[in-house]
């Protein structure tokens, strides 16, 4: 067994071009594990930086200096996000205020109906089995209630950080963008000289994570933006909260579309109840999520619908549970980074492998 181990060991790092590859990801690895908290307003400086290059790049190829570039399209941005600030979080922050205002009520009409069950139902329901579930979910509401007030004052006292944030990110940003080359080339000094494999993962990376992360937000807005208009028309209560909620859920492949269905249709059923409108709610809402896994996806990311479903739940879970956040949201293009690295190891070994088998008929002749 252990001369299995270290013959398997002996051909995958034998060569200090796979060595220095599996360096850089561990380094990275340990790095953000231990340090990810301290580095939160740096990854997000490299999302936004990774989504604005690409205007930025337009901007310079027409022939408008690069530093002029960046500038203007981060007074752009900057723009857009104090709109989407002082004109989309009042609204939410209201349909909030009025859905735990109107959480009683709701939680009133379900127990009108569980008391009615064992008049319609005599056979189904009982009574002593219905009560101490009723009264551990009017426990439960209470209890998440007092959360979220303590979770608001709470968030007070983090005024503070997203001040600093707010002034941070899009000083980092900037420089991101506007020094690129010179912190890459910076980077690359740092870097072990036999990293073959790793300029070639980086390459590819590269590439999918800035294409992701456009996709991303494009999804995230294509979706949040046909929902509204979809709630809107059929006049559902808390609109802009919910169609909010169904962009970001595509943050989350697979689970979140499924977690965020739960308050979309509790909402519709205490509205209307079990009425034609509810049921074209719920058709509506299935014509928006078919639409976004099986035409949306795949023209916004061609290389990631490569990845089994499986797969890419099992990298949410993974990656989730290590870095939070920032694991879910990078959770497909960590599946892919996996992927590459396994093909590049195995490229390598292929190509090992043939010029072993020259090197013999050479030697033969």
């Amino acid at each position: 067994m252990f001369d299995m181990i270290v013959r398997w060991y002996q051909r995958r790092f034998s060569d200090p071009h796979a060595v220095s590859l599996v360096a850089i990801l561990l380094f990275g690895f340990i790095t953000i594990y231990f340090f990810g908290h301290l580095l939160a307003p740096f990854l997000l400086a490299i999302v936004i930086a990774y989504l604005l290059e690409w205007p930025v790049m337009k901007m310079v190829r027409v022939g408008i200096p690069r530093t002029i570039a960046v500038i203007l399209v981060l007074i752009l941005f900057v723009s857009l996000m104090l709109l989407a600030l002082f004109g989309l979080i009042p609204t939410i922050w209201s349909q909030v205020s009025n859905l735990l205002n109107d959480i009683p009520s709701m939680f009133a009409g379900l127990q009108n109906f569980v008391n009615t069950i064992p008049e319609n139902y005599p056979e189904l329901a009982n009574m002593q089995i219905v009560e101490p579930v009723m009264s551990n979910a009017k426990d439960q509401i209470v209890a998440l209630g007092e959360t979220m007030v303590k979770g608001s004052l709470s968030s007070l006292v983090s005024i503070a950080t997203l001040v600093v944030y707010l002034i941070l990110v899009p000083l980092l940003v900037f420089f991101l963008l506007k020094d690129k080359e010179t912190m890459l080339d910076m980077l690359s000094s740092f870097m072990p000289k036999n990293r073959r494999l790793a300029t070639r993962v980086w390459r590819e990376m590269n590439q999918q994570i800035s294409n992701y992360i456009r996709g991303k937000v494009m999804e995230i807005l294509v979706v949040g933006a046909v929902s509204y208009v979809t709630f809107a028309v059929l006049d559902l209560r808390y609109s802009v909260l919910l169609s909010v909620a169904v962009g970001l859920s595509v943050l989350i492949p697979y689970i979140g579309a499924a977690a965020v269905t739960v308050p979309v249709a509790i909402v519709g059923l205490f509205q209307w109840g079990l009425t034609p409108d509810f049921y074209w709610l719920l058709a509506s809402y299935g014509v928006i999520q078919a639409l976004d896994g099986n035409l949306l996806v795949p023209v916004l990311f061609s290389e990631a619908v490569n990845l089994h479903p499986v797969a890419i739940i099992i990298s949410v879970l993974f990656f989730g549970g290590l870095w939070g956040f920032w694991g879910v949201f990078f959770a497909i293009p960590l599946a892919t980074l996996v992927k590459a690295v396994w093909n590049a190891i195995k490229s390598q070994d292929e190509g090992d492998a043939v010029e072993e088998s020259s090197e013999s008929e050479s030697s033969s002749d």
